[in-house]
């Protein structure tokens, strides 16, 4: 059958596939199999072979910080050009990682660029002289079309770390056999943290929960009268130390949820969204360092340290508080204007959403529940992943109170964290002695800029393994990590969450730098709390 006869479905994804790089189809399928025979045929031996770690419990790759031997007496230089010689793979996965970064920060610009050929996007008239003869060019327009789907795809911030998560595969199985990369992924990664947010972040994004958070956040609104600089200022007070409780991604969801709400559809300002945004990222990343439980850096080391929400409240909590006060009301002096004048112009969306009748008071309750036990076996994913099939089906039968529950966000946001989590096992080889060998003052400082470009968890977890670390080193870097946790998406897990939820009022996505000014001030007054309060 000639490739002319073929008949391809309008809109199939292989049709677009064959207009964009100009392959008649069974020509394409012919370089696949033999693309992948090829592959299957230069595979190293045993690539195939099933994962298990070795009979100690190590992984091949990474190597375990104890196999780096004969490190005493060498700079910081010497030791991390050791570790690449003693495995090249180890700056391989840091220069994709690297590249990751580099993607999150091009990701609104390449948003921007699908934008671009959308509008661009026209349809060649049949009879037009230009039109080529084979079928599958008659139409190239549909070309522009999915190169646009393509960048905008690229341009998601939620999935570049898992997209990168294929070219570390990749070179992991070439390097070392498939094996070895499988075993990484089955026994080197702990997703249990991106699936716990993907499921706190669809139960805390629910009507039922997010009315019952309204209702109480509202009634501290109401003092100030229920206006937008009202609400900016008790969800950004309140939803933080929430966070010491129901753990910081449900209280991100709440408060992005009610700050889109209340303030952002009301249209502000480029500059309010972002101080808006950089403000709560830092807020919810301090907040919730009241207790031991719900702030993932503090999770990682609280254990090992022996620390508790008692020593978390008097070390740590209520300098928290003291910041969140002051930049919240640094922030609310700047733009009083603008917070001012929200009331008077912009969204009706409050009105809107009051328009349906409240959930009854049992189907409020039975959210809540759900929600305490996911917190309560957060950290046993059979558990809160069967309960939330549960879930699911309760919220199907109560649909009347209820609004559709899209997935698609807290997906997103499991498989950006997923991906994060897999690149930043990778990194402990350079971490490791970057911590180990800073005083308190620039540790504390060095863990702030670190947490910019790693999630803050993955930095107090390497800092746990160091066993030289006194008391005022172990302060240094978590109250660093807890700081720095709002400056980039990525540095804090509840992060992504915000994004997914407030990026919609920003045109071409939220820009990392726009992101990065927004947080500086709440970042330094916090700074200053923790580096000068003691």
């Amino acid at each position: 059958m000639s490739t002319k006869s073929r008949k391809i479905p309008e809109g199939c994804v292989t049709r677009r596939i064959f207009r964009i790089f100009r392959i008649p189809p069974n020509t394409l399928k012919r370089r696949i199999a033999a693309l992948a025979l090829l592959v299957a045929g230069f595979a190293p031996a045993g690539a195939l072979s099933a994962a298990k770690p070795d009979p100690e419990g190590a992984l091949a790759f990474p190597p375990a910080l104890e196999r780096y031997e004969s490190e005493e007496g060498l700079s910081l230089s010497a030791v991390l050009a050791h570790r690449i010689r003693v495995e090249p793979l180890n700056l391989v996965a840091t220069a994709l990682f690297a590249f990751a970064i580099l993607h999150t920060f091009a990701a609104s610009r390449i948003t921007a660029w699908s934008h671009r050929f959308r509008g661009g996007h026209q349809r060649r008239p049949r009879d037009s002289a230009e039109a080529p003869g084979d079928p599958l060019e008659a139409e190239p327009s549909h070309a522009l079309e999915a190169k646009a789907e393509l960048l905008h795809f690229l341009g998601e911030v939620e999935v570049v770390f898992g997209v990168w998560v294929i070219p570390l595969l990749a070179a992991i199985t070439l390097a070392r056999g498939w094996g070895t990369a499988e075993a990484f992924i089955a026994h080197g990664v702990d997703l249990t943290e991106p699936m716990f947010v993907a499921v706190i972040m669809a139960v805390a994004s629910t009507r039922p929960v997010l009315e019952f958070a309204e209702g109480v956040i509202g009634r501290v609104a109401a003092l100030g009268g229920r206006t937008p600089l009202a609400w900016w200022l008790a969800v950004l007070t309140i939803a933080p130390v929430l966070g010491s409780f129901i753990t910081e991604p449900a209280a991100m969801i709440i408060g992005a949820l009610l700050l889109g709400r209340h303030v952002f559809e009301h249209g502000p300002s480029g500059r309010l969204r972002y101080a808006t945004l950089g403000l709560l990222f830092v807020n919810i990343s301090v907040g919730g360092t009241l207790t031991h439980f719900a702030a993932p850096p503090v999770v990682m080391v609280a254990p090992r340290w022996d620390w508790d929400s008692g020593f978390m409240l008097g070390t740590f909590g209520w300098k928290a508080l003291i910041g969140i006060l002051v930049a919240n009301a640094l922030y609310a002096v700047w733009f009083r204007g603008e917070l001012a004048a929200l009331g008077r112009v912009g969204g009706t969306a409050p009105a809107a959403a009051r328009e349906a009748a409240p959930a009854p008071a049992w189907v409020v309750g039975v959210h809540l529940g759900f929600l305490a036990w996911t917190v309560l076996v957060g950290h046993t994913p059979v558990l809160f992943v069967g309960a939330f099939l549960v879930f699911l089906a309760f919220t199907h039968a109560t649909a009347p109170y209820q609004n559709p529950l899209n997935l698609r966000p807290a997906l997103l946001v499991g498989f950006f964290l997923g991906g994060l989590v897999v690149h930043a096992a990778l990194q402990q080889w350079w971490i490791e002695p970057v911590l180990s060998r800073l005083p308190a003052t620039p540790l504390f400082v060095g863990s702030i800029v670190l947490t910019a470009f790693n999630d803050n968890a993955a930095i107090t977890y390497l800092a746990s393994l160091v066993p030289a670390f006194t008391d005022e080193l172990r302060y240094a870097v978590v109250a660093g990590a807890v700081t720095g946790g709002g400056l980039t998406v990525i540095a804090n897990a509840p992060n992504p969450a915000g994004q997914a939820i407030l990026g919609r009022y920003f045109a071409d996505g939220i820009s990392p730098l726009g992101l990065l000014a927004g947080a500086a001030l709440p970042t330094l007054v916090m700074g200053a709390c923790f580096l000068f309060f003691k």
